[in-house]
């Protein structure tokens, strides 16, 4: 099979031709698959695409496990592998070349979830998923999906008034609400944010903590206030709270009230009861969204509990207007090493291996 060639018109001045990051691909490499050659005009934008000394085409191999070579000679790209696994990194490339093109940093971390969306969906729009931007923080930063399942995730809360995201810790499910939400009441879609937890124990007694219940309760509140403060500067959070257009209080205090106008995030739903997910999902009034997000993998309810979140998934998964949302290990932002740790405990529970209080 002869090499494709694909030119992409020249949209910048270039910065000179590129160094060879590989070896060129020989003739009996080629032999067993397809091969194929893009070339790029723009040097400039096809150095961002290729990253330092090739660390994004690397990013590419290693998550194809290795079953299509990347090869670079000035500002063409050679591939050479199984057909269907070559036209994956065309399209690949070919899409963050647009992205780059536009402006986009291109991290290895981005490369690497690119790849993970472009496999999971051949027709996936990089642009739609990258350039989504729900917020722009008080630091300049702006909050938008890194994955297929948030872009999913994020669409789904402005369609809906009740989502659920479940899935391991990790994969941007309550940031993206908070952010979300933040958005709603900066641009007027929400007067008030509610934003809620189950104070359940893990491991640690509220009794033995110092203060009143306000007190006891606020450790178990404080990753709200972290994404808050994330997003918001400071005194502008502070001036929210005292005026009651942002409200952070455990998932008890929700009981008999209506919520109208409002957005409302329950975290860690895992926690939850059965009484106590029924009592909440009752609450929302006119006007209102709500965003439950749960691990239903990390449940810290006594024995013989049945998780609310859980029991809602049997009980309203195809009801109209509701959506179900569900993220993997492979939608993991933060360290890398996180994602690796959840696979190792998920692969301890199929296996059968410790549990708690066992050596």
């Amino acid at each position: 099979m002869s090499p494709r060639s694909l030119e992409v018109k020249n949209v910048g001045r270039g910065n000179g031709p590129l160094r060879d990051s590989r070896p060129e691909l020989d003739a009996e490499e080629l032999s067993g698959g397809a091969r194929d050659r893009l070339s790029f005009d723009d040097n400039a934008i096809a150095a961002l695409v290729f990253g330092a000394g090739g660390a994004n085409l690397k990013v590419i191999e290693r998550e194809l496990d290795g079953r299509v070579r990347v090869s670079t000679r000035s500002n063409e790209v050679l591939l050479a592998g199984p057909a269907d696994e070559v036209e994956l990194v065309r399209t690949l490339l070919l899409q963050l070349y647009a992205l780059a093109r536009r402006g986009r940093s291109l991290h290895s971390h981005d490369v690497g979830r690119a790849v993970q969306a472009v496999r999971e969906d051949r027709g996936a729009d990089l642009k739609a998923i990258f350039s989504d931007t729900v917020l722009v923080t008080n630091l300049a930063v702006p909050v938008s999906p890194k994955s297929l399942a948030q872009k999913r995730y994020i669409d789904a809360i402005r369609k809906h008034d009740i989502v659920f995201g479940i899935g391991p810790a990790g994969t941007g499910k309550t940031y993206l609400a908070m952010a979300m939400a933040v958005s709603a009441l900066a641009g007027h879609g929400a007067k008030r944010i509610v934003l809620t937890r189950p104070a359940v124990e893990a491991g640690e007694k509220l009794g033995f903590l110092p203060g009143d219940l306000a007190e006891k309760v606020n450790p178990y509140l404080r990753p709200l206030y972290d994404a808050l403060n994330d997003m918001m500067d400071l005194r502008r959070v502070e001036q929210l709270l005292e005026r009651g257009q942002i409200e952070v209080a455990p998932l008890a205090f929700m009981r008999g009230r209506t919520l109208n106008s409002s957005f409302v995030i329950l975290d860690e739903a895992q926690n939850c009861t059965s009484e106590q997910m029924l009592m909440f999902l009752t609450r929302l009034g006119f006007d209102s969204k709500a965003v439950v997000t749960g691990d239903i993998t990390q449940v810290d309810l006594p024995g013989g509990k049945v998780s609310g979140l859980q029991e809602a998934r049997q009980l309203l998964e195809g009801i109209e207007g509701i959506s179900f949302n569900y993220f993997t290990d492979r939608d993991v932002v933060r360290h890398p090493l996180v994602q690796k740790i959840i696979l190792a405990y998920e692969a301890r529970s199929r296996e059968g291996g410790p549990k708690q209080g066992e050596p």
